[in-house]
């Protein structure tokens, strides 16, 4: 059922629902925001502070409003997942929300699966590698056209082939004319969480010699 939002009057149709099923039906008044809900919902974890609330025999001394709900000091903003995780069990954030903000609920109202999941979302968002934490140095190799094939295959530690440049005939062997190319390589850096950048074996030492010079 829908959440009722930010009204202090209940509509005919409300009334005739909570009195229907006053033994089933809550309602909820989180920081000025209306929430009907069932037991069943907040029943979801039975450590929760949500559980308690609605039993019968609760524990807790909780205020209600003129309508009859329960008062809870909290963002409604930040409720919303915590209520809609309780009712189909999944965790489901709105991209304009802090998952640290979903999980000081989660733990506030002490429901434990969700601190668990909310905290495995943190810990995989923060792991992700972050595109602007890696770069690309790029070398340029001037080489013969007999050395281009020997130069490509053997390449590695990472550099990638980009770009090749005809730059002409620069000398003659023979009767023949040998051109020369200009080989655009590149490598890809980046910071790890888990890894050091390794130090470049001597061919990658070599390119980056040669690619230094031009």
């Amino acid at each position: 059922m829908a959440d009722i939002n930010d009204t202090n009057t209940q509509s005919p149709e409300e009334n005739n629902i909570i009195k229907r099923g006053s033994k089933q039906w809550v309602r909820l008044n989180v920081g000025g925001t209306y929430f009907l809900t069932t037991k069943t919902t907040l029943s979801r974890d039975p450590n929760s502070f949500l559980y308690r609330l609605c039993q019968e025999d609760s524990d807790l001394i909780s205020d209600r409003d003129e309508t009859g709900a329960y008062l809870i000091d909290r963002d409604p903003t930040y409720f919303s997942p915590i209520l809609n995780y309780l009712r189909h069990g999944k965790l489901v954030i709105n991209k304009d929300l802090a998952e640290e903000g979903v999980l000081e609920e989660a733990e506030f109202y002490n429901i434990t699966e969700l601190i668990r999941l909310v905290k495995e979302r943190i810990c995989h968002r923060d792991m992700r590698p972050l595109r602007d934490s890696k770069k690309h140095v790029y070398r340029v190799l001037q080489c013969h056209e007999d050395e281009l094939t020997q130069m490509v295959s053997t390449m590695s530690d990472g550099w990638k082939f980009e770009q090749l440049i005809n730059i002409g005939s620069q000398y003659n062997y023979g009767n023949e004319d040998h051109a020369e190319f200009l080989c655009v390589v590149s490598r890809e850096y980046g910071t790890s969480l888990n890894s050091k950048e390794t130090e470049p074996t001597d061919r990658a030492k070599v390119l980056q010699q040669k690619g230094s010079r031009m």
